[in-house]
């Protein structure tokens, strides 16, 4: 009788018993591997710097290879570099001579103050440990990472731009985190979960490692199950669970350490929900910090069933470090199986030994390693899909049913898509709206007040960025209380009126908003003109002033307070002068008095004062707190300002753009407020990469001065989503979305009162100024008749309503206080009705859109008829070779000419065919009688094309690049000296 039969099944039943017990009583087999060989080079509360395989230091030994600093990720230890000592990380690579140190950040629950540690922590760590291993070895170090520690190894080499580092090696590290989630997250929901969870989940708790360890395994719920399955049934065959029993109890428990929460909540913040590895501007202990300053070469090892660190996702380290040469090995490996198994042992870790030996010069590229392609900006992988991960780990029959289930669901999930973000941008917008529409001359609503709103709601939010450096609401508004009760201390109470004569600076934002705060008027001074004249007109009592202008504002006979100037300030002035230093006043010593209470401004009352000049003279515009929250909010909606946005102030914060829209948006939206020194080309690309800027502000033709700058070059990715401002040129409009795709241009309108506000916010039409806003005020076209300067009425006696593309007076139906100076109409279309004359004309073409023609007291009459200017300039801005045109009347022998200006793009050149064709079409009025090119255009300080220097030089003198019309032909022929005498003569042609 064969016994076997019987005997085989009971020893497998013995010996799974035996094997079980063993795994129950110690959690796994006893496998006798021993730990690779270490040194403690440092030791400090932040981490442990390991250096395995010391080497012999008696003479004549050999010596290690290039130094690989290897980074665990926060939620593993850091001995899983070292799974097992012949197949794991340290091992293969000792053995390929290269030197492996490895940093271990511990288990922060079990170190004092470790569950306060932030990601910020672990960066500047990281770069302590880099110049511990660059000191002791001698050679520049090779950073590898692997997840959320090659995403450490990234952001650390941004924050030191990639000193004594020879390279980044990064194992399904996500750079682009929006472009793939797992799961097949959406990425129009993930940024508002990852801020609702960053702000009221891990704010308050933290992650421990059995947490960690279920969270990472529920990722691939079907992988877990099949490897447990697979390790029961072979729990009677010891020989067979041996080689892969440490990394089991690795991944089953031994290798998860906790998170601490300020950590997992900035890594949601800042890396998730603001994609800020992609954008710029992460801060690290308030320094901003962007990748496009790594420039050492980069390889990213990529899993093609990655369902944790996608391919999309990790392909973003292309565009976001545009300056570095980037390389990609894509290996068939899920998440952790590219640092640690059979295929980390045989393909990761030889390529990466390989990969530093080419670097080093004694090896050549390794096979598999290839240059990576650029990836389209926009999402184009949902990510590794569920069938593709059933895939990996299990029958043909499984995959085929999750595959028909994905089928299913991807055909919902891309017939919701756009109803998805339509629904996250509606919940963004409506409260803006519905909160806008609600303002009447009693809303107490002013800039001190929202910014304590924001301040309230999101203490520790980033507010202002200058410098390279970040401030919190919390620290802004704690600033903006400490100058309020300065300002109290030295006698300024509700309705003041104070000049503020500052550079652009945190110090002026914080000086504008604390009177507004106190309920005093700030009178916003600009530095180029006449001062005492700005004074006289803004009624100012006092002055703040920063130390650069501190001895301007001097000249003025009224009380200076000096407040800000940075940490070099020494302010040297008379002891008899009338001159306080703001900074020397203590903000607790001051008793606040009854009568104070903040931010007491109403909609009706004036906040601020700002200036402008028309021909020459200054003119003071009065700004209400409606007007100013028109503007913001109006901003803030049709730019969707969200607080993933970061504002660059371009425009100095004494001009009505720089207080209504950059500040007045930012500050609405919630968005990061960025200010600039000035505007100068190479300080713009950088600091829209340092600073993560979404949305540029500009005035008028201010972006030509960067792109046409010889210096200027925009190589790689840039964060920027959209330019807004008014006054932008057409030609200048092309050629900024042209080299900045695919931002685009957001083109406002708005008359000085705040009455009529348009927006172009599709930026589809170039030139047109858009529509009202949804909740703004009421806007109509009154039909005009140009040549009487009369507005036409119908056969009742209302106004008429100008007919699409019939040129009108915009008019603007009132809500709250009028501006006194303001033409107002009564009865206009029903009885009774009350509007607002602009004073400017505007075409309404057939979909709905304003376009703007001309000011209405700037039409030229010529002889063929009327000219309007603004209309001409859109269709010289049409030429690619125009850079700016302005169009202007000049006299001559009792008639009116009109004269069109160009300035030209170096090297470009105007056909007259091309004129002719280009002024044919015009949507109203006639041509300009004569065109020409000009060397040079003088610009306001607005960056405003400037008319009165041309027009004094009267008629343009004939050359190859002047044209006459003739209407005759009515085309463009060559200026000549017999027909500019005709011209003069009135007799043209």
């Amino acid at each position: 009788m064969d016994l076997s039969a019987f005997t085989r099944p009971v020893g497998r039943l013995v010996a799974t018993a035996q094997n079980g017990l063993e795994v129950l009583r110690y959690g796994g087999l006893e496998t006798g591997a021993v730990p690779s060989p270490f040194q403690i080079i440092q030791s400090v509360p932040m981490y442990r710097l390991r250096r395995y395989f010391p080497p012999d230091t008696r003479p004549g030994a050999k010596q290690p290879g290039p130094p690989v600093l290897m980074v665990h990720p926060m939620m593993m230890s850091a001995d899983m570099w070292d799974v097992t000592r012949d197949d794991g990380a340290v091992g293969i690579l000792h053995k390929a001579g290269i030197d492996p140190w490895v940093i271990d950040f511990g288990s922060p629950d079990e170190i004092e103050g470790g569950m306060e540690r932030t990601l910020a922590d672990h960066v500047v760590a990281l770069s302590e440990a880099i110049d511990t291993v660059k000191e002791v070895t001698g050679r520049d170090v090779h950073l590898a990472g692997y997840s959320q520690g090659g995403m450490f190894a990234y952001q650390s080499a941004a924050y030191r731009h990639s000193k004594d580092l020879a390279s980044i090696i990064a194992f399904g590290s996500p750079v682009d985190t929006l472009a793939a989630l797992p799961m097949n997250l959406p990425a129009s929901i993930a940024p508002v979960a990852a801020d609702f969870m960053a702000d009221h989940v891990f704010s308050r708790i933290d992650i421990p490692g059995w947490l960690a360890r279920t969270g990472f395994q529920m990722l691939d719920p079907l992988k877990t199950a099949q490897s447990r399955i697979d390790f029961l049934r072979q729990l009677h065959d010891r020989e067979a669970l041996l080689p892969r029993e440490q990394q089991r109890r690795f991944l089953a428990s031994d290798g998860w350490i906790a998170w601490s929460g300020p950590a997992i909540a900035e890594l949601l913040k800042q890396f998730i929900a603001h994609n800020r590895m992609m954008s710029g501007g992460f801060s690290i202990h308030g320094d901003l910090v962007t990748l496009s300053d790594i420039d050492c070469p980069v390889l990213a090892v990529i899993g093609e069933v990655d369902d944790i660190g996608q391919p999309a996702s990790v392909r973003g380290i292309k565009r976001a470090a545009p300056r570095s040469d980037v390389y990609e090995f894509l290996i068939r490996a899920g998440h952790f199986g590219l640092v640690v198994g059979s295929k980390a042992a045989s393909q990761t870790w030889p390529t990466v030994a390989q990969w530093v030996k080419w670097l080093d010069g004694t090896g050549d590229l390794p096979e598999g390693v290839n240059p990576m392609a650029l990836q389209p900006s926009e999402p184009h992988e949902s990510g590794v899909s569920l069938s593709s991960r059933v895939a990996h780990g299990t029958a043909a029959a499984t995959e085929m049913a999750f595959t028909f289930a994905k089928s299913a669901a991807g055909a919902v999930v891309s017939a919701n898509k756009s109803a998805r973000a339509l629904a996250v941008e509606t919940a963004r917008t409506l409260p803006r709206l519905a909160r806008l529409g609600q303002i009447n001359e009693h809303t107490r609503i002013s800039l001190g007040r929202i910014m304590s709103e924001q301040a309230r709601n999101l203490p520790n939010g980033d507010c202002l960025l200058f410098d390279g450096r970040v401030h919190t609401y919390e620290a802004v508004d704690r600033r903006i209380d400490n100058v309020v009760r300065g300002l109290i201390e030295v006698g300024v109470r509700q309705g003041t009126r104070v000049g503020v004569l500052m550079e652009t600076r945190p110090s002026a934002l914080v000086a504008i908003t604390a009177l507004s705060r106190l309920g005093a008027v700030a009178v916003l001074m600009p530095p180029d003109v006449d001062l005492a004249d700005a004074a006289r007109l803004g009624a100012v009592s006092d002055i703040i002033a920063d130390p650069n202008y501190l001895d301007a504002a001097r000249e003025l006979d009224m009380r200076v307070l000096v407040l800000g100037g940075g940490e070099a300030r020494d302010l040297q002035v008379p002891e008899d002068a009338d001159v306080v230093d703001m900074e020397k006043i203590d903000p607790d010593a001051v008793d606040l008095p009854g009568w104070y209470r903040p931010n007491p401004g109403l909609a009706r009352d004036l906040a601020f004062v700002a200036f402008s000049s028309i021909g020459g003279e200054l003119i003071a515009r009065q700004i209400t707190n409606a007007r100013w929250a028109i503007s913001a909010f109006g901003t803030a909606s049709a730019a969707n300002l969200g607080r993933g946005d970061t504002v660059y102030c371009l425009t100095p914060l004494h001009h009505q753009s720089g207080l209504l829209v950059a500040l007045g948006g930012a500050v609405v939206g919630g968005s990061r407020i960025a200010l600039s020194r000035g505007l100068q080309p190479d300080r713009f690309l950088k600091e829209i990469r340092q600073y993560g800027v979404t949305v540029v502000t500009y005035t008028w033709a201010m972006l030509r001065e960067v792109i046409n700058d010889p210096s200027f070059a925009l190589y790689g990715d840039h964060p920027v989503r959209l330019f807004i401002g008014s006054g932008m040129p057409t030609g200048l409009w092309k050629r900024v979305v042209e080299i900045f795709a695919p931002a685009n241009v957001v083109e406002f309108f708005a008359t000085t009162d705040g009455q009529a506000v348009l927006a172009n916010v599709s930026g589809a039409k170039i030139g047109a100024k858009g529509r009202p806003l949804p909740g703004g005020r009421e806007v109509a076209l009154a039909a005009y008749d140009p040549q009487e300067d009369l507005i036409l009425e119908d056969d009742r006696g209302f106004v008429r309503r100008a007919e699409p593309n019939e040129v009108g007076v915009l008019l603007a139906r009132p809500r709250g206080p009028i501006d006194p100076t303001a033409p107002v109409k009564r009865g206009v279309f029903a009885p009774a009705d009350t509007w607002v004359s602009s004073e400017y004309l505007f075409r309404r073409d057939h979909d709905g859109d304003y376009w703007l023609v001309d000011n209405r007291g700037a039409i030229i009459h010529t002889e063929r008829g009327c000219v309007y200017a603004s209309a001409v300039n859109d269709a010289m801005g049409c030429l690619g070779a125009v850079d700016l045109a302005v169009t202007y009347g000049v006299p001559a022998n009792g008639h009116e000419l009109a004269v069109t200006a160009l300035a030209v793009r170096p090297g470009g050149s105007i056909p007259s065919a091309d004129l002719s064709e280009a002024l044919a079409e015009l949507p109203v009025g006639e041509p300009p009688d004569i065109v020409h090119v000009v060397p040079k255009m003088t610009l306001s300080a607005s960056y405003r094309p400037l008319v009165s220097p041309l027009r004094a030089e009267g008629i343009p003198k004939p050359s190859r690049n002047a044209w006459y019309f003739d209407p005759d032909t009515n085309r463009y022929k060559r200026l000549t000296v017999a027909v500019r005498t005709e011209i003069a003569e009135g007799q043209p042609g």
